[in-house]
């Protein structure tokens, strides 16, 4: 295999090898993070429940990416991807999954409402279509403030039929807000087919009726899909108003832990598979001459103990004084 390049071609959009291996690391991160998390759960050292997003860490990573630090997102019941992608630590997340003092939102929030303000993630939220609304208010706390930002607001299929949805996308139109909508269609809401749930064949097209622009990718893409977020938030930036990302994807594992997924294949899910994200990243990478086996293995070697370190950081960590049950609830 070829060594590293020093330049990247064309087809990477601009971005250098040390860009792509950072969304490579991220992604490989997402995965790992994920399946450990999973396995946590069996073992019954975390406990509730959790929404896992292997499979989709192209549209977090591609996504995130577009964005400045200094740029917000809200995210989803299915958003550790986000939460990462963001600049999340792995330690902080895997303490907030054991219910630890130290974890981002001090044990309280779990798997589905992870938050962590200063790489600028306001929160996952547990409520389908729930963060979409909030996205027109920082979108419109921004527009008034004349900060130079974006906001971008992670969602999916299913509550692309939320009433929320539409009333958000309405506003953030008429006031042209710096608004991101990116719809994560990972095929299902819960068991719902999303061709059993809409008549049109891509989402993105709802954009027309309010008059923004709308664009459908591959969300197992990532290269495709921080082209398309690059030219929303350029769009958003410059005063341009919202634009509808709609990017399809998958999810290979049930919409949740209690999911028994009867209403799809093995031989569909296998497919799907096959478009893994992650492998599609590091073939075009190798191809390109950006990547070889040897610092592959090395960059799974670096997440692995990434991993390993955050389980222990977090099973170390101070469980929270029940005299503190009471802080941050109020009405």
């Amino acid at each position: 295999m070829t060594a590293p390049a020093t330049s990247t071609p064309v087809e990477f959009a601009g971005l250098s090898r040390e860009q792509l291996m950072v969304m490579l690391h991220q992604m490989l991160l997402i995965r790992a993070f994920e399946e450990s998390a999973e396995q946590l759960y069996f073992q019954g050292l975390i406990h509730g429940t959790m929404h896992l997003s292997i499979g989709q860490e192209a549209t977090a990573v591609g996504a995130c990416a577009a964005l400045r630090p200094e740029d917000y997102i809200l995210s989803t019941h299915r958003g550790h991807g986000h939460c990462i992608a963001k600049g999340a630590e792995a330690g902080y997340m895997m303490a907030e999954f054991f219910g630890k003092e130290t974890g981002y939102c001090r044990g309280r929030g779990g798997s589905m409402h992870m938050a962590d303000v200063e790489t600028g993630n306001l929160g996952a939220n547990g409520i389908v279509a729930g963060g979409v609304p909030m996205a027109a208010g920082v979108g419109l706390s921004l527009k008034m403030q004349k900060l130079d930002r974006v906001i971008m607001v992670f969602f999916g299929d299913g509550a692309a039929n939320e009433g929320a949805f539409h009333e958000s996308l309405n506003m953030a139109s008429i006031w042209d807000l710096p608004v991101i909508y990116f719809c994560e269609n990972n095929q299902y809401a819960m068991s719902m087919a999303i061709g059993k749930a809409a008549r049109i064949e891509n989402l993105s097209e709802r954009a027309a009726g309010y008059g923004v622009n709308g664009v459908t990718v591959d969300g197992n893409d990532v290269i495709a899909v921080y082209e398309a977020t690059c030219t929303a938030v350029e769009h958003a930036r410059s005063g341009g108003g919202p634009t509808l990302i709609e990017a399809k994807t998958y999810r290979w594992k049930g919409h949740s832990k209690s999911d028994k997924q009867r209403y799809r294949t093995k031989e569909e899910v296998k497919e799907w598979q096959e478009r893994d994200p992650i492998g599609r990243l590091v073939e075009r990478m190798q191809r390109a001459g950006l990547l070889d086996e040897s610092g592959f293995t090395q960059l799974q070697a670096k997440v692995d103990q990434e991993i390993v370190d955050a389980i222990e950081y977090a099973k170390s960590a101070p469980e929270p004084d029940p005299a503190t049950i009471l802080e941050g609830v109020y009405a």
